[in-house]
């Protein structure tokens, strides 16, 4: 697996991890990767993605709220939910990674984590995210 798909992978389990028990995105890693040791690549992108989703949580959600029309974000799974919060901050705020590139990984996440569902709802609201975004460039 590349290293930014693992830290993807990692990072939603610590922002799952957040949302339930309400700890910080370090301590979410230790207890991820139960101390083993994790290359740096891995563990700088996934922390990344954790803080920044975490940090601009409520900005995201309003994208959310505006993409999924009839789905709040309290109706969301909570897996998707955060796949979507990751994709979200990675198009908005990292301008290296190619929006394709991000849709897709987020679409393999839901496919391996979510439900049946779960991957043609996450490219639906991530394309509606995108073209957001791209319009406020």
């Amino acid at each position: 697996m590349r290293a930014r798909s693992k830290a993807r992978e990692l990072a939603l389990q610590m922002l799952y991890q957040l949302d339930m028990v309400k700890i910080d995105p370090e301590q979410a890693l230790e207890a991820a990767t139960e101390g083993g040791p994790l290359p740096q690549e891995v563990r700088d992108f996934a922390l990344q993605l954790t803080r920044g989703a975490a940090e601009k949580k409520e900005e995201i959600d309003e994208h959310l709220k505006s993409a999924s029309m009839h789905w709040s974000i309290e109706r969301m799974a909570i897996i998707d939910k955060n796949i979507l919060r990751m994709a979200v901050y990675e198009l908005k705020y990292i301008s290296d990674i190619p929006y394709k590139v991000t849709i897709n990984e987020a679409v393999e996440l839901a496919k391996k984590f979510g439900g049946e569902n779960s991957p043609a709802f996450v490219n639906g609201i991530l394309d509606k995210v995108n073209r957001e975004v791209d319009a406020q460039c």
